[in-house]
């Protein structure tokens, strides 16, 4: 697989920063899918003391929830650590690890934010673009906005809040677990994201497909620490 979009990421902080604001005019908030068959995981880790970044994209099935691949490549991080510009850090290595793959997904799900982010345009809304394809934000922790708690039992939502405007959802996904934060990355509404969200998670807080990526990206860090 290969972005539909391609632009420099070679750039100053500022010049990314008006792409953020410039692409973030191209995200869909609105279900533009057929049938869902493979779901993406994807996920990013870092080599202590280094910027060696580990990407992996983990491929499953939406019905079984069984893995049917998984690619993992090692990079070098090569724009600076900028809270909200993680994509520019993070994405050029992904996309050489969607550029492994022998399976295209009809949905991804990034370990990270979406539209719940200070320009409505977090990583997972990056990926999205560029590939076209549908993408949520699934992240453990909140990078903005204001929420209630929301009830107890595993599927309860309360909106993400920033100055009103709703920018993600805090959903439960097991029953007296803290919950995680979902928000649209591209072609998705909030509420089918959810849906999507509780259906990959029927076991555990967070969605099979954050589960086995993070787990490809730990095997792969583990096989680099071995050599």
């Amino acid at each position: 697989m290969k972005p539909k979009i391609n632009h420099p990421w070679d750039l100053k902080p500022s010049e990314a920063l008006n792409l953020q604001q410039e692409l973030g005019a191209k995200v869909i908030k609105e279900d533009q899918f057929k049938e869902i068959l493979l779901i993406a995981g994807v996920d990013v880790a870092y080599a202590k003391h280094s910027e060696t970044i580990t990407a992996a994209v983990v491929i499953i099935d939406a019905a079984s929830l069984t893995v049917i691949e998984t690619v993992a490549v090692e990079d070098k991080a090569r724009f600076p650590y900028i809270p909200g510009m993680f994509s520019f850090r993070e994405l050029p290595s992904l996309i050489k690890a969607f550029a492994k793959l022998q399976h295209k997904p009809d949905l991804v799900v990034y370990d990270g934010q979406g539209c719940a982010h200070p320009r409505r345009f977090g990583i997972a809304c990056h990926l999205g673009v560029i590939f076209d394809l549908p993408t949520i934000g699934c992240a453990k922790t909140r990078l903005l906005g204001v929420n209630d708690e929301p009830h107890c039992k595993r599927g309860a939502t309360q909106p993400l809040l920033d100055e009103g405007e709703v920018i993600g959802n805090v959903l439960r996904t097991q029953n007296r677990i803290n919950p995680i934060y979902v928000s649209v990355g591209h072609r998705i509404s909030l509420g089918t994201a959810c849906d999507w969200v509780l259906r990959l998670s029927p076991k555990y807080r967070l969605p099979e497909t954050t589960r086995q990526a993070d787990q490809a990206v730990r095997n792969a860090l583990k096989m680099t620490c071995d050599e």
